[in-house]
């Protein structure tokens, strides 16, 4: 069977409009899977790996690490990863290795230890860079002293509340009284209905 030059050049066609749209939704495919690896979940919503913002110092003359491993996990534990977890930077970077906020906040904090600076310093210059969210608990400073004594202050209104409740159940006499209407009775009447409620009982 011959294939005139017109049929030839519609396959042709054909066949590379087929590898194009072939490439583009394979790109698509590939953009989309990039996208989903970016925007992975964390246990409090997305992730941001862009969250990252660099805390660097100059080292101090003649500087010596200020801290042992042990006072720097430490402080890790004070600083919150970043990323859109809720974890701090220690715990993120040794549980999810997918995200890469915590391993930069944790250079960042192992360089300022080499630079001779003590935590409180170094905490000072995350919330320097960061804001005051970079800290697992807030300084107990000014408004913040709110956040520490609110907790305690609900627990003591609700204890009260449970308290006043429960008495007013279980000794009903001190309960406020409740307002009769005005009756207009004679005493005959009144003691006729008291009888008539006692032979009831």
């Amino acid at each position: 069977m011959t294939t005139t030059r017109r049929e030839f050049l519609l396959s042709l066609g054909g066949g590379f409009a087929t590898l194009v749209a072939t490439l583009v939704a394979g790109g698509a495919a590939a953009r989309a899977l990039g996208a989903q690896e970016e925007t992975r979940n964390t246990m409090s919503g997305p992730m941001n790996q862009t969250a990252y913002l660099p805390v660097r110092l100059a080292p101090k003359p003649n500087a010596k690490p200020a801290l042992t491993e042990r006072q720097r996990n430490d402080l890790e534990h004070q600083l919150q990863c970043q990323c859109g977890c809720t974890l701090d930077v220690f715990t993120c970077r040794t549980t999810d290795f997918s995200c890469s906020v915590s391993p930069a906040m944790h250079m960042d904090v192992m360089g300022l230890v080499a630079g001779g600076y003590e935590a409180q310093e170094i905490l000072a210059a995350f919330r320097k860079v960061y804001g005051e969210h970079v800290l697992m608990t807030p300084v107990r400073e000014g408004f913040n002293w709110v956040g520490y004594f609110a907790p305690f202050g609900a627990l003591a209104a609700g204890a009260a509340l449970v308290y006043a409740l429960l008495r007013r159940w279980t000794h009903p006499e001190v309960a406020s009284p409740i307002a009769l209407p005005n009756v207009n009775a004679t005493p005959d009447e009144l003691a006729r209905l008291d009888d008539a409620m006692r032979s009831d009982q």
